[in-house]
């Protein structure tokens, strides 16, 4: 995945700032449009984990801070500006690069979504993220002052440990906005998320937007997250669910465009720790390293995937030759470690006083086999063509691009 930071100006002549996650191969097959909670900005770092699968999955994310927050221009006035926001980064999208297709939307950002989608011609699938079904939910961040801002038509409120001008337009503006006829003539797919145990807006609401909302329609429980999806493994889980659903409705694979067996490209972004991205002849993955390393522990590591292609070969090789000779093997089971030993701790090392990597290898054969089969099988697994190749002298060669 790669970013670009971009600014582009609402509907009131307001610069806002945003950002672009790209994927790290090729042009993206589809556009998102990412809206953040109330009193986020978009640097959130689970706006930045559901980006990251959804890059995967070859999808772009627009992510950008509403009027009056982050680093966007304006005061927090009302709630119909976040909509109008909205609208202005789809057109600031569809002008800059391509239409976007998704609409993402997390806690009040998600009844935004709600109330846009149908404003948005080109919008295919919404995904509303522990969104209320009311935007008036949000009123009861500030309800001590609520009495204050009506008798004197503006009062400073303290929400979520920052200080925030609240007058009473707001206040209006979040009651005018009901959201259930526009959720029911939406006319677009939809996905509700929401955490059952969801301490800032209660999963009753998931429920009515879901019964609003006409079909197609989805609902998944995001079990054990927070409001705020602080967990990295919370929100890559809702990333790489929303990547998969919209896929349904938009026929991404259609749009891949072809790529060579022997294609890999790996991306790391260092503000995430080790967190990389790999596309391989055409398929997603993700690399990371445990946390006592400095990674967030949300894929395996380099030495991982190695001894992942060793042991997949290994497998391969013993279920091909198995299968030519006709004999029956229901399952071949191929346990690797591997670590570092001195040399003279290794027979078949011809140097000494130096460290050596180590991989051992244990197959586990299932299956109505003689003795001698076994043993021709464990011979066939040295055939592998990555055993070869870690025994046989590499080149690598390396370029800046």
């Amino acid at each position: 995945m790669t970013a670009k930071k971009v600014e582009f100006f609402n509907t009131q002549g307001l610069r806002l700032s945003g950002r672009i996650d790209m994927p790290s191969t090729g042009k993206p097959l589809a556009y998102a449009v990412f809206a953040h909670c109330f009193t986020c900005s978009k640097n959130l770092t689970s706006i930045r984990m559901i980006a990251n699968e959804c890059t995967q999955e070859g999808i772009a994310v627009l992510s950008f801070d509403f009027s009056g927050l982050g680093e966007s221009e304006g005061q927090l006035d009302n709630f119909s500006s976040n909509i109008q926001d909205l609208i202005s980064a789809c057109e600031f999208l569809q002008n800059e690069y391509q239409a976007p297709e998704v609409l993402i939307g997390h806690s009040l950002g998600g009844a935004a979504v709600l109330q846009a989608a149908r404003e948005i011609a080109s919008i295919k699938t919404v995904v509303s993220i522990g969104a209320p079904a009311e935007p008036a939910h949000v009123k009861k961040h500030f309800q001590a002052k609520e009495a204050e801002i009506q008798e004197k038509g503006v009062a400073e409120v303290e929400i979520v440990g920052r200080r925030f001008r609240i007058d009473r337009k707001f206040l209006e503006d979040l009651d005018a906005n009901a959201m259930d006829e526009k959720v029911r003539s939406m006319k677009k797919a939809l996905l509700v998320m929401h955490a059952p145990l969801d301490a800032v807006v209660g999963i009753d609401n998931a429920s009515k937007i879901f019964i609003a909302a006409k079909h197609p329609k989805s609902f998944v429980s995001l079990d054990g997250a927070d409001h705020f999806l602080s967990s990295r493994k919370d929100a890559s889980y809702a990333g790489s669910v929303i990547a998969s659903w919209v896929k349904k409705y938009l026929d991404l694979e259609q749009r891949k465009p072809l790529q060579t067996s022997q294609q890999v490209v790996v991306s790391s972004r260092g503000e995430d720790g080790f967190y990389t991205t790999v596309q391989a002849a055409g398929h997603s993955l993700i690399a990371d390293e445990p946390e006592k390393y400095g990674g967030t522990n949300l894929g395996p590591g380099p030495y991982d995937y190695l001894l992942t292609a060793l042991g997949a070969c290994t497998s391969m090789t013993i279920q091909m030759y198995a299968r030519r000779k006709k004999w029956h093997i229901e399952d071949v089971r191929i346990h690797l470690s591997h670590d570092k030993v001195y040399s003279q701790d290794c027979a078949d090392c011809e140097t000494s006083g130096t460290k050596v990597d180590r991989i051992i290898r244990q197959i586990e054969l299932i299956g109505d086999l003689s003795e001698e089969q076994r043993t021709r099988l464990l011979e066939i697994a040295d055939k592998c063509p990555v055993h070869k190749t870690l025994h046989s002298e590499i080149q690598i060669e390396s370029s800046l691009q």
